[in-house]
């Protein structure tokens, strides 16, 4: 039986809810209610729970360890499943994406983003996959001055963001699908090329 497991990044916590930092919370969020998977046991430092899409079973998490210790948590329910690195799905935020891109990244290095730092430093591997959900970058005023990129992840998104989100929603929905049922080059064909 092959199993997958689909990891959404944040911080825990309703002060950090809403903010650009949890977007792979609220992805994964979405996406367990839409497949009508369960998200409500509590594992080893995780919000954790599973399903099933055809016979692949889909075990979910979201770390409860704060981003940067996030590996801690998602090494120890891919070590006790032996769950294939290629087989991991991993949902954040990205600062190098406009907001609103959506992006399915093979393998790679951290790119500055904490969470993934500690998943590579725990997993020992940067071969799972990751599902770039784009945040863009603090806006810069006349002076080229911006909000430091620390405390622009970790404030609330606008309206108009959150709107934005919830619009790009179903297509997270829909990449985390074809990932698990097609695999990660056919997901990154049919999602990559759409913009927001």
């Amino acid at each position: 039986m092959r199993r997958y497991l689909i990891v959404g990044l944040g911080n825990p916590g309703a002060q950090y809810k809403l903010t650009r930092h949890n977007a792979g919370f609220l992805a994964l969020d979405y996406v367990a209610d839409q497949c009508g998977w369960l998200l409500n046991a509590e594992k080893w430092q995780g919000i954790c729970g599973s399903g099933w899409l055809g016979e692949k079973q889909i075990l979910l998490v979201k770390p409860q360890t704060f981003m940067n210790r996030s590996g801690e948590c998602v090494a120890r329910f891919t070590e006790y499943h032996r769950i294939q690195p290629e087989h991991i799905l991993v949902l954040h935020d990205d600062l190098d994406l406009p907001f609103g891109k959506i992006k399915i990244v093979a393998k790679g290095g951290a790119g500055g983003h904490n969470g993934i730092r500690s998943l590579v430093q725990h997993l020992g591997t940067t071969d799972f996959v990751r599902l770039k959900i784009g945040i863009g970058r603090p806006p810069r005023n006349e002076e080229g001055q911006g909000m430091p990129v620390d405390c622009y992840v970790l404030s609330a998104f606008s309206e108009a963001e959150l709107a934005m989100f919830n619009d790009r929603q179903p297509l997270m929905s829909e990449a985390v699908q074809l990932f698990i049922s097609q695999g990660a080059e056919w997901c990154m064909n049919q999602i990559n090329g759409r913009t927001p």
